[in-house]
């Protein structure tokens, strides 16, 4: 059973839900409290032991790659001015030299023609795909954990409200070991009343390299795009998935609720910020 070396991060998406932000800055590079959304991302994949990051980038991304590159004029600019903490912080969320890889998305054909994309770099291995939209804590290494268990594939899940279902791509439960379970089927956001669990796929997946195969053949499917959901489905017929209970709260910083409350729970936190925000929640709350 080979180790996960690689993550691939689709960052090519417009953020269509967070126009005009988003005019002219990625979504991904949004900051929640200080640091962008997905420099959060990254460090919960480096924390897990994740060696070797992929980023299939789109037009107007190019900031993505400059954020992952040594700036010359600000590093010296900080010890100039002596600002040593600031610059060791930088220094320390660099990764190393040949472990960011950047390909690109000419067009917007959904997250299975994202993940296909990075095939060549990824090459003959299992690999982590990280949704830049999804943030969460030590997600990745939970699952690197239930992967060593089983092997295979495996996808992170989350419990929502029954009504809520149709909103999101669904697992069926199958036998349960624990914290995982068997993925018997999966189906992409089923008509209310349908669904046949409430767990929800969550944006973090561990998947074996025949994937690119089947996302080889361009199949498209909801709303004309190649989906992976669609890919998985039929890598099931040959491979085991195990569902991962993720044992914490994933936000979903493409939603503007979501991106507002995950500033909101890291910043409470940080013992820097927390007393100085609770007091200004109170302040607007009794103003309201």
């Amino acid at each position: 059973m080979k180790p996960i070396r690689k993550a691939v991060l689709p960052v090519a998406g417009l953020g269509t839900r967070f126009l005009p932000a988003t005019k002219a800055v990625p979504k991904e590079m949004l900051t929640v409290v200080d640091r962008p959304v997905v420099q959060h991302v990254v460090d919960e994949a480096r924390e897990a032991g994740i060696e070797h990051f992929i980023f299939v980038t789109g037009r107007g991304k190019a900031v993505i790659e400059d954020h992952f590159d040594i700036a010359y004029e600000l590093d010296r600019t900080l010890q100039e001015r002596g600002k040593q903490a600031a610059y060791e912080e930088l220094k320390r969320d660099l990764p190393k030299a040949g472990q960011t890889s950047f390909t690109r998305q000419q067009a917007p054909l959904g997250l299975g023609h994202a993940v296909w994309c990075a095939r060549e770099i990824v090459g003959d291995e299992p690999f982590a795909v990280l949704l830049p939209d999804m943030l969460s804590r030590g997600c990745m290494g939970q699952m690197l954990e239930a992967y060593d268990r089983h092997g295979g594939n495996v996808i992170a899940v989350e419990e929502v409200k029954p009504e809520e279902t149709h909103q999101y791509g669904i697992v069926n439960v199958g036998e349960t070991f624990g914290q995982t379970f068997e993925i018997t089927g999966m189906v992409e956001k089923p008509k209310q009343g349908t669904a046949p669990s409430n767990y929800i796929i969550s944006g973090r997946y561990i998947l074996q390299p025949e994937i690119f195969a089947i996302l080889e053949k361009g199949e498209t499917g909801a709303g004309g795009e190649i989906q992976l959901t669609d890919a998985m489905i039929k890598l099931m017929a040959d491979q085991s998935f195990h569902g991962m209970r993720y044992e914490g709260r994933t936000y979903d910083t493409g939603s503007k609720i979501g991106f507002l409350t995950a500033n909101l729970a890291y910043a409470l936190e940080r013992s820097d910020l927390a007393g100085p925000l609770k007091a200004e929640i109170e302040r607007l709350l009794g103003e309201a």
